[in-house]
Order: C-alpha cells, then sequence, then structure tokens
C-alpha cells in the first residue's frame, strides 16, 4: 500500500523551534493551543468557513473528519504563534508536506479574523496570508 509520510509544521517562538504534528497533544501548551483553537474554529464558522473533508482519508467516519482536518499541524503551529507572539505581529510556519485545501482556505479566513500576515512555506512554495487573500492566487 501507499505510505503517507506524516506531516509535520514548524514555529519558532522564544529562540526555540516548535514542531506540530496533526492531532498531537504531547506540546507543553497543547491546552492552550487546542482551547484556542476552538474559539477560533467558532469565529470561522460564523465568517462562513466549512471544513474541506476530500483531504482526509476515506475509511474514516464522517463526523470524524471535521475534527480530523481541524487539528491538522499548521493550524495548532498558527494557534500556538497567535497565541504567544505581540498582536500585528507576522506569522511564520514551514510545512513539510504540501497545504491542504481545507488549511488553505482556513489561514486565509484567519489572517482576515485575526489582522495577521501569515507567511506558510510548505514543500511546494511560500504562501503569504493577508486580509484574506494568499499570494499564490489559490493556484498551488
Amino acid at each position: 500500500g501507499v505510505v503517507k509520510a506524516t506531516g509535520w509544521s514548524l514555529a519558532e517562538y522564544g529562540g526555540k523551534i516548535h514542531k506540530f504534528i496533526a492531532g498531537d497533544r504531547s506540546h507543553e501548551r497543547s491546552k492552550d493551543i487546542y482551547s484556542f483553537l476552538l474559539k477560533l474554529r467558532q469565529k470561522m464558522r460564523q465568517s462562513g468557513y466549512f471544513a474541506d473533508k476530500n483531504c482526509v482519508l476515506n475509511d474514516i467516519e464522517e463526523e470524524d473528519k471535521e475534527e480530523m482536518v481541524g487539528v491538522h499541524s499548521e493550524k495548532l503551529a498558527i494557534s500556538f504563534a497567535l497565541l504567544v507572539s505581540e498582536p500585528g505581529s507576522v506569522i511564520r510556519v514551514v510545512k513539510n508536506l504540501r497545504v491542504c485545501s481545507d488549511c488553505h482556505s482556513a489561514i486565509k479566513i484567519i489572517s482576515k479574523l485575526e489582522g495577521r500576515e501569515i507567511i506558510v512555506r510548505d514543500n511546494n512554495r511560500f504562501h503569504c496570508f493577508r486580509d484574506g487573500l494568499c499570494s499564490c492566487r489559490d493556484f498551488w
């Protein structure tokens, strides 16, 4: 069968690199990160966001799919960065795989809701999200 590489995202804070894996709760600030992300997802839904569950494997129960895309590594890294950084500062994240369509849509909304520039380097390109738009013009 096909083996998919584990996706991870990196965010720098306090002179340290923080690594996030989808659904992982081993980070020392996990409780804060997940709490923040839950509130952020509620704000996103109020702004018209719906999870794109097409990037989740098909052998997973439908109700579990939204939860799975909701805790992708880049969402955890961005939530952490939003928690610890100065308001208005640029968020920078590095991801080892391509950003999925759900995360791309979500980060556009997050950039607008939080008033932040969010730069994500995936394995294909730099994405610069600002005010609900991405520099790739949704072509990646």
